[in-house]
């Protein structure tokens, strides 16, 4: 039987194809790499590849997307008023086991003018919830956000370069420390 042919939303689609292009890509990298064929990912999202590069014209644009949609998923946790650094590493051991084949990607091209802006805004994310957790007296006066900076960087790239099926407990091990060397 065949297909009945989708209906070309035309410009209106855009939105939502790229939001399918982003979930795709986050699924495809993460199941085979960076390198994985960029034809999978529009093929996962449903779209064809003429859509794929409208949205992202090359691999660092698409990976960049990825990034974004992580760091608005941090901001949000930073805007929640009982969050804590804790919350923190949680959720980047969270992207970071989902998303190891883009940081080694990101890592590489930091100071691509596309990828630039992320660390200010996880910097941003960073100085709202050490201060938050200075004024609860959950972490040392001594800890500064180029600490908590660092640890973020360090758990993300570990946890890139782990094997997947250690990747948990290895998040698990980092954060342990980081608490211990934050703590009062």
């Amino acid at each position: 039987m065949p297909s009945k042919p989708k209906t070309n939303r035309g410009p209106s689609a855009g939105p939502d194809n790229r939001r399918s292009l982003v979930a795709a890509a986050r699924e495809v990298f993460a199941e085979s790499g960076f390198l994985a064929p960029l034809s999978s990912v529009a093929r996962r999202a449903g779209v064809g590849q003429g859509s794929l590069y409208r949205h992202f014209p090359d691999r660092i644009s698409l990976a960049v997307a990825v990034f974004d949609d992580n760091i608005l998923d941090l901001e949000s946790l930073a805007a929640e008023p009982d969050s804590t650094l804790d919350d923190l590493f949680d959720r980047v051991a969270e992207q970071a086991i989902g998303s190891a084949a883009l940081i080694d990607m990101i890592t590489s091209n930091r100071h691509d003018p596309r990828a630039e802006h992320l660390g200010t805004r996880v910097v941003a994310v960073v100085d709202a919830m050490l201060a938050r957790d200075r004024a609860r007296g959950l972490v040392a006066n001594r800890v500064t956000p180029e600490d908590v900076m660092l640890s973020v960087t360090m758990l993300a790239v570990v946890l890139a370069r782990t094997d997947a099926d250690d990747r948990a407990a290895v998040a698990v091990r980092a954060r342990a420390l980081f608490r211990s060397a934050f703590d009062r």
